[in-house]
């Protein structure tokens, strides 16, 4: 029995030298090892990354070291009990679970051509045009009410000669385009404002709105075309049908987990 139970052990120590010499310790940085494997991996991930500097074993290494004794001194410090750093560190725990549990799942999305094409009727995209009048993210009351006035002024005067729209762009719109009578080119619907949008949405060449409100200020836009199904890019748009698809399936898996949590909401004013 005894001469089994040494064999083993020499066997386990054969196994584990065996395992040490093929992954041999290529740095000691104040007695935490890195290892050819670690070097491995840390170098195969750097080829992924793309730097106007070539990637070696050696600069990877370095990078490595100073990975290792940034991480010794943050301790030290006591950086990782620190409240900024626990919240960010909880925000990766949180995204990491998230990916474990449905990266089977997002594995599994399909996206067809009849997919983006419904999704396109439903999101067509516009050209439009705007004059911006802008209010802070948090205004104040007197702001808001002088932005709306002047935005139902301007949209007066439209009313009474829709041509005037690029020259009042031009001279009252708080916006980047303004020297090109407002102008935003065609934009998929998930780069607008949902309001404006909405504001847009099933409207004809030429319709200008009323004054929309978003959270950069008020709106007058005007649609100057509507780009044909057989236009779009439709890599952009599988990705964009591919997004709504995964946003559902992330909705459900938190409907599921609030239906065993113990939640209590104290604010009924919240909208």
């Amino acid at each position: 029995m005894l001469r089994k139970i040494f064999l083993c052990f020499v066997l386990f120590i054969g196994a584990y030298k065996t395992f040490a010499q093929s992954d041999p310790v290529v740095a000691n940085v104040n007695g935490t090892k890195i290892t050819k494997s670690e070097l491995d991996k840390e170098y195969l991930l750097n080829k992924y990354v793309v730097s106007n500097e070539p990637v070696t074993m050696k600069k990877v290494l370095t990078d490595l070291i100073n990975k290792k004794i940034g991480i010794k001194r943050a301790k030290s410090n006591g950086l990782d009990k620190n409240p900024v750093v626990k919240d960010k560190m909880e925000e990766v725990l949180f995204h990491a679970q998230v990916s474990k549990d449905l990266e089977p799942k997002f594995k599994q999305i399909s996206v067809t051509d009849k997919d983006i094409e419904s999704f396109y009727k439903e999101y067509p995209e516009y050209r439009t045009a705007h004059i911006l009048l802008r209010v802070r993210v948090t205004p104040s009351k007197e702001e808001i009410e002088a932005a709306q006035k002047k935005a139902f002024d301007l949209y007066k005067q439209l009313k009474k000669d829709p041509s005037k729209f690029g020259k009042l762009a031009n001279k009252f719109s708080q916006s980047p385009n303004a020297e090109t009578g407002g102008d935003l080119g065609f934009q998929p619907a998930f780069l607008m404002a949902p309001e404006y949008f909405n504001a847009v949405k099933g409207q004809k060449v030429n319709h200008i709105t009323t004054p929309v409100r978003t959270q950069f200020g008020y709106h007058i836009v005007k649609v100057l075309g509507v780009k044909k199904f057989s236009d779009i890019n439709k890599a952009a748009y599988k990705k964009f049908v591919y997004d709504r698809k995964r946003d559902k399936i992330i909705d459900a898996y938190f409907n599921d987990l609030r239906k065993s949590a113990k939640i209590s909401i104290l604010d009924k004013t919240l909208k």
